[in-house]
């Protein structure tokens, strides 16, 4: 018999995308092969303590009336204290220590700040502990929207015209502050630059409402992009990366068709909100999509992207401008990332056993 590959599903975290990961989680619990994955479940709670969590998919469904969350029971899982070893451990909370095992991979679908940015990458790279997605470098880059535009910039792909404000920006003189947002023209985009899931975002079309979009992009984070509207088709792709170095593999094309509300955003991701309708693939000519994957690839390869990605774009009439990359896709069974791949063959299953053997 052959020794199953022991998997450390890590999820929860301490962003706002906390039940987010949790609905991630579940969707991973139900659809792993369990014949060739053994899976630990790590949560991690909003005040970010490592807990040992329930192995039940069911337990962390995706419900607008209660949202999943890690429970915080009281034990602590410990991580392997150097590289001579994979063993995980947890200490029960009559202080008793138990072995879990031998870990092979961890497998971190946390969004957000404390996750997707590089930190628990970097835990991982010190205890030399194989781990799912992209590494320290590409993950800091892909959380904070202001250095991804400036990779990007330099790189040559298109971004949309941006401006970025601190807090002391909100503290000096306004006058100046709203001639900057001006000159960016209106509409505009205001977003939290290290927040994902449209958490904090903001369309803001009069300079009348600039105030309440900046507080609300300010209360997820300290720095905040304001981003010229761009006009176009609202395009999303998925990147795999490469087992023999190559190029990325590409998914199919999803497109996002808003017709009811201001833009895609957390309540129409997540919550199954009216107004958005996603198409996948969406109609393309060969021309078109092979310029969208090229454009993709430059910019998975510009952060220096390995595992997977989701790119965001918008087809106008200058061309496509890449709009974000998410180096921790939204993952649940019905986001996009999944849904592009199932479309290109790739069930969700085997989608969770690709990421895997691509760690190892």
């Amino acid at each position: 018999m052959v020794d199953k590959t022991r998997i450390a599903l890590v999820f929860g975290g301490r962003s706002s995308e906390h039940s987010i990961s949790c609905a991630t989680a579940g969707g991973v619990l139900g659809a792993i092969d369990r014949d060739r994955y053994e899976v630990v479940p790590v949560g991690v709670t909003r005040d970010g303590a490592f807990v040992l969590e329930r192995d039940d998919p069911e337990a962390f469904a995706l419900d607008p009336a209660k949202l999943p969350e890690v429970r915080d029971d009281g034990s602590r899982v410990l991580w392997p204290d150097s590289t001579t070893h994979r063993e995980l451990k947890v200490a029960r909370p009559d202080g008793s220590v138990a072995s879990l095992g031998r870990i092979d991979v961890a497998f971190p679908i946390l969004h957000g700040p404390f996750g997707e940015d590089g930190t628990i990458q970097g835990l991982f790279e010190l205890i030399g502990l194989p781990y799912v997605g992209n590494g320290v470098l590409a993950s800091a880059m892909g959380m904070d929207k202001h250095f991804t535009k400036t990779v990007l910039q330099a790189a040559g792909v298109l971004v949309a015209p941006w401006i970025t404000l601190h807090r002391a920006d909100r503290a000096g003189d306004p006058v100046y502050l709203r001639r900057r947002v001006a000159a960016l023209g209106y509409p505009v985009f205001v977003k939290p630059a290290r927040a994902g899931s449209s958490v904090g975002v903001s369309r803001v079309e009069e300079p009348e409402g600039l105030d309440h979009a900046l507080d609300k992009a300010f209360a997820e984070d300290s720095k905040v992009l304001v981003e010229r509207g761009v006009r176009g088709r609202e395009l999303e792709i998925g990147m795999l990366g490469s087992r023999t170095g190559g190029a990325a593999r590409v998914s199919a094309v999803g497109e996002i068709v808003v017709t009811g509300r201001d833009f895609y955003d957390f309540e129409a991701k997540y919550l199954d909100a009216p107004g958005v309708d996603l198409v996948c693939p969406a109609p393309l000519g060969d021309g078109e999509r092979l310029d969208l994957e090229r454009t993709a690839q430059r910019a998975f390869e510009a952060i220096d992207g390995r595992g997977l990605a989701r790119v965001d774009l918008f087809l106008t009439d200058e061309g496509f401008v890449v709009n974000e990359i998410n180096t921790m896709p939204g993952f649940t069974p019905i986001s996009m990332f999944p849904r592009c791949w199932q479309e290109s063959g790739v069930a969700y299953p085997d989608l969770i056993a690709e990421l895997i053997e691509l760690a190892r």
